[in-house]
């Protein structure tokens, strides 16, 4: 069966539709990103500076042979500086446990005990699948309505956005990270994640698992009270 190419028009009026075709993809494929820039604009803050809040949420961002990867080590290490310097009270670590060989959040739990934030001040997500997921189960498993985000800047803003339009008074500090391949990939990524972004935002979708709400949150401010 032959397959036939497809032909650049041979009018100037098709090629001209056919430009103006192009050109309205490419705006509507950046509308997502664009919308989390401006959305986010004025909710990015670094450690020095961010609002002072109880509640720090720290993404995962994958383990190597069982430790933090080198990214997901940053943004543990401004968890662990928000917290020495009295920003935030409690750290919610959220992640990806779908698995027995490997546990994100307990990882991250013993990374930062490691570095100075006492156990009973950290709060484990085991389905923190996503940023949407970890997001809404944020708000609505853990009660955590204001919140301080930390991520690398790729990601930020998406965190921001994400959370809150679940419904989590958001601040978002965006981590440094070396430009390897791995920051030029999670930039690009982003573009196609933006998409998904704006659709969960709109749709609010339930998390992969939601389940009842816990307590540990709660119980880890009172500790310190």
């Amino acid at each position: 069966m032959e397959i036939r190419r497809p032909r650049w028009p041979r009018t100037r009026a098709g090629q001209r539709r056919l430009v103006q075709a192009v050109m309205a993809g490419c705006v509507l494929a950046l509308l997502p990103a664009t919308w989390l820039r401006v959305s986010t604009a004025d909710r990015l803050r670094t450690t020095a500076d961010v609002p002072r809040t109880e509640v720090a949420v720290v993404f995962g961002a994958g383990l190597w042979q069982g430790e933090p990867s080198p990214y997901l080590a940053h943004r543990l290490d401004a968890a662990a500086e928000l917290y020495r310097t009295g920003r935030i009270e409690v750290v919610l670590v959220t992640g990806d446990n779908s698995r027995e060989d490997y546990d994100e959040p307990d990882a991250m739990r013993a990374y930062l005990t490691k570095h100075g934030v006492p156990d009973a001040r950290i709060v484990s997500d085991y389905a923190g699948f996503d940023t949407w997921d970890s997001c809404v189960r944020a708000k609505k498993i853990f009660g955590v309505d204001r919140a301080v985000l930390i991520s690398q800047g790729f990601h930020i803003r998406r965190a921001v956005a994400l959370c809150e339009a679940a419904g989590v008074d958001s601040y978002g500090v965006g981590v440094a990270a070396k430009h390897d391949v791995t920051w030029y990939y999670g930039g690009a990524r982003e573009v196609f994640a933006a998409g998904k972004a704006a659709l969960d935002a709109v749709l609010r979708p339930d998390p992969r698992f939601l389940g009842p709400a816990e307590p540990g949150v709660a119980r880890a401010l009172a500790a310190g009270r």
